[in-house]
This record gives C-alpha cells, sequence and structure tokens, in this order.
C-alpha cells in the first residue's frame, strides 16, 4: 500500500529481457543501500518487489502482465522514474491510498503552463469512463493527483511547482505514456452497483 506521495526520483540503470518475456530492471537512488529483499517499491506506479540491493542501486523484475498493463515496458536506460517505498504504521496518508495497482495507461495529449502551474490532458481507454469523478484522486505515475476536469474518456490534472519539480511529469511530453490507478473505493463501488444491476435482471 502507497499513498501517492513520491520519495524521490530514481533512474533506470540498466534493464535486460528474461526468459519467457518478463524483464529485469536496476534502479539508481540515494535510498537503495536501505532496502531489504521483498520490499514493495512503487515505480510510477506499479508495486514491485526488490529481489537484489547493493549501494547504490535495487533491482525488481517485471512479468509478461505488468508489462502489458503498464508502461514499464517503454523505459530505458537512464529513464527518470517516480519512487515511493510501501506504506508504514508510522507514516501519515498525506495523499490517498494506492495499491501499487495499475488499471490502464493514458497518454499524454495537452501540457499547458499556466501562472502558477502546469494543467495535463490525459485521454484513456474509454471502458474506465466511470472510474473517473470530477475532484476525485486519481494516481499518475505514482502521483496523488485531482482530477480538476473531466470529458469522455479525457481528464486534466493541475499540477503545481512542486510535484513538477520533483517527479518525473517535468520529463514528459505530449504523447507519452502514462501509469493510472483509479481510486480504489470507487472501483469498489463500481463493481457493486455492475452487480446489484445485474442481480435485479
Amino acid at each position: 500500500m502507497f499513498t501517492g506521495i513520491v520519495q524521490e526520483v530514481g533512474s533506470v540503470n540498466e534493464i535486460r529481457s528474461l526468459n519467457g518475456g518478463g524483464q529485469e530492471m536496476k534502479i539508481s537512488c540515494s535510498f537503495a543501500h536501505t532496502c531489504h529483499e521483498d520490499e514493495s517499491i512503487s515505480i510510477n506506479g506499479a508495486c514491485h518487489t526488490v529481489v537484489a540491493f547493493d549501494e547504490n542501486t535495487f533491482t525488481v523484475q517485471s512479468v509478461e502482465e505488468t508489462l502489458r498493463k503498464t508502461s514499464i515496458g517503454s523505459l530505458k536506460n537512464d529513464d527518470p522514474v517516480n519512487l515511493e517505498r510501501s506504506l508504514t504504521l508510522q507514516k501519515g496518508i498525506e495523499g490517498h491510498l494506492v495499491q501499487g495497482h495499475v488499471d490502464t495507461t493514458g497518454e499524454i495529449t495537452d501540457i499547458e503552463k499556466e501562472e502558477t502551474g502546469w494543467l495535463l490532458t490525459i485521454e484513456f481507454p474509454e471502458e474506465f469512463e466511470n472510474m473517473i469523478v470530477g475532484r476525485g484522486s486519481i494516481t499518475l505515475e505514482g502521483i496523488s493527483l485531482t482530477v480538476a476536469r473531466e470529458s469522455a474518456n479525457t481528464f486534466v490534472v493541475a499540477i503545481i511547482p512542486y510535484t513538477w519539480e520533483h517527479t518525473n511529469l517535468k520529463d514528459k511530453k505530449v504523447g507519452d505514456p502514462v501509469n493510472l490507478e483509479f481510486d480504489v473505493i470507487g472501483k469498489y463501488v463500481v463493481k457493486y452497483l455492475a452487480n446489484i444491476g445485474r442481480d435485479s435482471l
């Protein structure tokens, strides 16, 4: 479990393919030496398990399902990645409850600079349209954000300068894919209402 508050922007150090279609990735970051095997770390919003670590890097493996449903497979050496270590009982929930289970990927269709921040417009698959709620929570690249506007299969988020400078959003361009995780409470509500509808038929 995570909160969507990025702890650090790390860097992809090395990527290699695994037999069967998965991949193994080394990430450079300042806290690598304090990691432990089996630790869960959110990488651009996708929960991964640490399988090895050293003074400067930690290593994770991504199976085929992760590569199909996230943008992790499009990462390259030296790419910046948003990192968050898992929530503990000693930490405050400063964003919202995030599972690190990416629902789908979206695409940045517009980046607009305003006087005090940035507006990002994200397009996503129509099948997830009922998961977006105006002023509701959304996790984008592992960042807890608020939906500012919504229309059909697009939504807009407003990015404050601090978030822009302390995440990988400042390196994004129009056309780039982004990992999306919808609010977990909303997903349960949608599933419950869908089941109620079926039961009434």
